[in-house]
């Protein structure tokens, strides 16, 4: 009997909590608890194990894999912190702050060299393809870091260069949970192909989202809005505002947050005035939700009974913050 994305959820969490974690040396795998147990959403391990239940896996067989994606994740979280100089991490002070560069670094090390040991817990039929998979998300992970780190000395970014920079840092960690767990699932090599677009989509429509909610979104919902603003990066809406924006226009895009007489409401209020009138929140909603639902509408082609998309349609939905 399939299970619910909750009931999934809390298999997953349950056995991350049984993970035995050594004491010694306590600087090196102290930080790795308190970075795994920091809250988060398991967004990817449970897309793991939904997949692989779609298909006719066993979500028991396919837990090692989801522990991988997860610690990988956390891994990049902390070496992320440590470029950009992240003193908080989900509400509590990051690994970074807290035990400084060297012990996020190496402690980072280690989540990733222990990911790859859950990997290899998996089954011997499996685990050369899922290594591929788990290892080819990796790299794109890190190519996707690069990129973003690029943009900071660029004045101008193409639409197509940004999209290309979340595909590879955001929707490239979805993807590869899928595809993990649709591979050790046996799916088709047709329907892999689909899960692979799938969650392209996905995490494209996701990451958009979050551009626009940081300039528009509602700090009840818990975010501070104009953080990118501020920091003078390259997201969806400041590429589309640049490639549309007139010489002068583009001065302001460039330099509005480099300008000492400004506070900081005044920033974000000149950056999204000029947004507003060049209509690239609305640019962007479009965007989202053709992403959106190209990625629901990949799931009607899928091999398996529609009963069986309805765990990843309803994932979707959720990661979205969508009702229906």
């Amino acid at each position: 009997m399939a299970h619910t994305n909750s009931e999934i959820l809390q298999l997953f969490e349950a056995t991350l909590s049984q993970m035995q974690t050594p004491e010694e040396p306590e600087l090196l795998y102290t930080p790795i608890i308190y970075s795994m147990s920091g809250g988060g959403k398991r967004l990817r391990p449970v897309l793991l194990l939904i997949t692989a239940e779609a298909f006719g896996g066993d979500v028991e067989g396919a837990m090692p894999a989801a522990l991988a994606v997860e610690i990988f994740h956390n891994f990049t979280l902390l070496h992320d912190d440590i470029m950009d100089n992240a003193a908080v991490r989900r509400g509590k002070p990051s690994v970074f702050a807290k035990w400084g560069g060297n012990v996020a670094i190496l402690s980072g090390d280690a989540m990733l060299i222990t990911a790859y040991k859950h990997l290899s817990r998996i089954s011997s039929e499996a685990l050369p393809r899922v290594m591929t998979i788990f290892s080819d998300m990796a790299l794109e992970v890190c190519e996707g870091q690069q990129y973003d780190m690029d943009f900071e000395s660029l004045d101008r970014v193409s639409v197509e260069e940004y999209l290309l920079m979340i595909e590879r840092k955001t929707s490239a960690l979805l993807r590869g949970a899928a595809m993990i767990g649709a591979t050790m699932a046996g799916a088709s090599e047709d329907d892999l192909r689909k899960i692979y677009r799938f969650t392209t989509e996905l995490g494209l429509a996701f990451q958009l989202q979050d551009d626009v909610l940081d300039s528009y979104g509602d700090e009840a919902l818990g975010k501070k809005i104009g953080g990118d603003i501020l920091e003078g990066k390259q997201t969806f809406l400041m590429v589309q505002a640049m490639n549309r924006a007139t010489d002068e226009e583009r001065e302001v895009l460039r330099n509005t947050h480099r300008d000492a007489s400004l506070s900081d409401a005044e920033k974000i209020a000149r950056v999204k005035a000029l947004y507003d009138k060049l209509e690239v929140r609305h640019i962007a909603e479009q965007q989202i939700e053709l992403r959106f639902d190209r990625a629901l509408s990949i799931l009607d082609t899928l091999s398996i009974d529609e009963s069986r998309t309805v765990n990843l349609r309803e994932f979707a939905r959720n990661l979205m913050g969508r009702k229906k």
